[in-house]
């Protein structure tokens, strides 16, 4: 059950970053951040009573802060880089990102990875690396154009790492809080983005993509519960891992919808990235 859960969460991460990376081609990023979380905040919200009680602690919502934090900041710099950069590249690279943060904290921790795990924190940095070899146009300098990361790339490097704290944060939290700690990230993260649109006057009105930034909130808000909930009731490091595969969702919505295409070298640096996903979650029993 943990597995289907966490994988369950792949799946919606991934359509929910889709879902949002198309929302920011076509509006400002902080607006769309701001009404994607204030969706999943309302719906959690409007499910708390119906779910089974909890006693969150103080430490269970300053965790769940921390969470909103990281994730909100990661959530919004995944948005502008498949804004600006292809979903199919800058998906898998934040998610390579996102699943080797974990790994090394459990190093931190004492935990030794097996070699599987070893060799994928390998195939996750050539992956970054393949990715980032874009085909320069037609008759423009080699030499002006090359060592440079395609659009998006560099956003979702630090993007990855925030995802990757807010999958830490998230789990320190205790079982016995519940979804508390979901609600207290998503009101934490209301309150930075709001404070932001705020500052910079922008409108929250977004015709013509109001619909799918509001699924967009829902979606992750769903990701986030399933995300919980498995790695609450299965090994931490593997279930961080698995619902890091979501770029499998994203790149393929982004084929089928938006029939983006990538050169040789991408395409192996994609495979590349999902395979060090997978050798990590192979490999990362202890």
């Amino acid at each position: 059950m943990p597995y289907l859960l966490a994988l369950a969460a792949a799946l919606f991460y991934g359509a929910a970053d889709f879902a949002g990376g198309v929302a920011t081609r076509r509006a400002s990023t902080l607006p769309v951040v701001l009404l994607s979380q204030v969706s999943g905040m309302l719906l959690l919200a409007a499910l708390l009573p119906v779910l089974p009680a909890a006693s969150p602690s103080r430490i269970d919502f300053l965790w769940g802060a921390v969470a909103g934090v990281t994730g909100g900041i990661g959530v919004a710099l995944l948005y502008r880089a498949l804004a600006i950069g292809r979903m199919a590249v800058v998906a898998p690279t934040t998610a390579v990102c996102a699943v080797a943060l974990p790994v090394m904290a459990s190093l931190a921790l004492g935990e030794r990875p097996g070699l599987m795990a070893a060799v994928g924190i390998v195939v996750g940095l050539a992956a970054i690396v393949l990715v980032s070899q874009e085909t320069a146009p037609a008759g423009a300098d080699a030499k002006a154009s090359g060592g440079r990361f395609p659009p998006g790339v560099g956003i979702a490097l630090i993007s990855g790492v925030m995802i990757g704290f807010f999958f830490l944060a998230l789990t320190r939290s205790s079982p016995e809080a519940g979804m508390w700690p979901i609600l207290a990230a998503r009101a934490t993260s209301v309150l930075i983005f709001g404070s932001a649109v705020a500052a910079r006057r922008e409108s929250i009105r977004l015709p013509g993509v109001l619909g799918i930034t509001l699924l967009c909130g829902a979606l992750d808000m769903l990701a986030n519960a399933l995300y919980l909930l498995a790695s609450r009731v299965g090994p931490l490091s593997l279930m961080v891992t698995l619902a890091s595969l979501y770029p499998a969702s994203t790149v393929l919505l982004a084929r089928v919808i938006l029939n983006e295409r990538l050169n040789s070298r991408q395409i192996v640096g994609v495979v590349c990235a999902l395979a060090a996903i997978l050798l990590i979650v192979g490999g990362g029993k202890t």
